[in-house]
């Protein structure tokens, strides 16, 4: 296997962990702060150390930046404030169960970005994987979406879920394309949540002042305060950094396809931790995702 496609491979693992224990500490931290509120907190912490980062280490890549300023800006407001706010409205009246259940359509949703947008092609081997992950996503969904009487306010917050997807999808499509122009992918990422925090800043003025906020976050148990540093430092910086190098060598439908590995990771947590309950279709979906992602990924070397 070609090296660089092998660590491409194991920074989006790494990335799939990382991003699969965010959904229930999202959950959890949630149950002490309302989203706006935890989003400008995480964004904040963010933004320090970009802020950091970019006088220290960006500064002699100032013009390259200029030249990329809107496309940068996009990626920002689609990567951090749009979808991540789409994302946090979600879990706050939904399961993580269903959100990452929902969640497992990612990498169709990139897979078709890439094709629109990058005019890139999925090989046979990919349909195949990605086709067998599908089928494993429609068999967790179905039986938990049946058995449930009608829940306007869950139903609210699966369609916030899939409003992530989509506009996830696009801000992969960005990176991509800001990561061809040698952008480095760990100033993009302080970079967009510097963006992120000065967005949701604003749009938090609309709902409080910033002496209200002062005051909800002083008032947090260490718990709550440990997930919404989990979200900034690790789930934010370190993560979106690893995921835009990740995808630098491989194709966006490629790096996508690692979403489905999610509920591997955030289902255990949701049901130990936060008392969801898991039905035997999840586990049966988990297998066919865990196949359609080794399918999908692997490649032999031609010699």
């Amino acid at each position: 296997m070609n090296p660089y496609r092998l660590r491409a491979y194991i920074l989006l693992i790494a990335v799939s962990v990382i991003w699969g224990i965010a959904a229930p500490v999202i959950k959890f931290t949630l149950r002490g702060i309302d989203p706006i509120s935890f989003l400008t907190y995480r964004f904040f912490l963010a933004a320090v150390l970009g802020i950091a980062f970019v006088l220290l280490f960006a500064r002699s890549h100032l013009t390259l930046l200029k030249h990329n300023s809107t496309q940068i800006f996009l990626y920002s407001l689609f990567a951090t404030v749009i979808s991540l706010g789409l994302l946090f409205l979600g879990l706050e009246r939904t399961t993580v169960l269903d959100a990452v259940l929902i969640g497992t359509v990612a990498p169709l949703v990139t897979a078709i970005s890439g094709v629109l947008f990058l005019k890139e092609r999925i090989t046979n081997r990919e349909k195949v994987g990605i086709s067998i992950a599908f089928l494993g996503a429609l068999i967790t969904v179905i039986e938990p979406i049946l058995s449930k009487a009608n829940d306007l306010f869950q139903l609210t917050g699966n369609l916030f879920v899939i409003g992530y997807l989509l506009t996830n999808g696009y801000a992969s499509v960005l990176a991509k394309k800001l990561v061809r122009r040698d952008i480095e992918p760990f100033t993009l990422s302080n970079i967009s949540w510097i963006v992120g925090f000065l967005a949701i800043f604003l749009v938090m003025l609309v709902k409080s002042t910033p002496a209200e906020l002062v005051t909800k976050i002083s008032g947090l148990s260490l718990p709550y305060h440990l997930g919404v540093i989990y979200m900034a430092f690790i789930s934010g910086t370190l993560a979106y950094s690893l995921w835009i190098k990740g995808q630098k060598t491989i194709e966006v439908s490629e790096a996508g396809v690692f979403a489905y590995l999610l509920p591997v990771f955030s289902a255990p947590l949701a049901v130990f931790w936060l008392g969801e309950k898991i039905t035997f279709p999840f586990i049966v979906g988990a297998i066919f995702i865990t196949i359609g992602v080794i399918i999908a990924e692997y490649k032999k070397k031609l010699k």
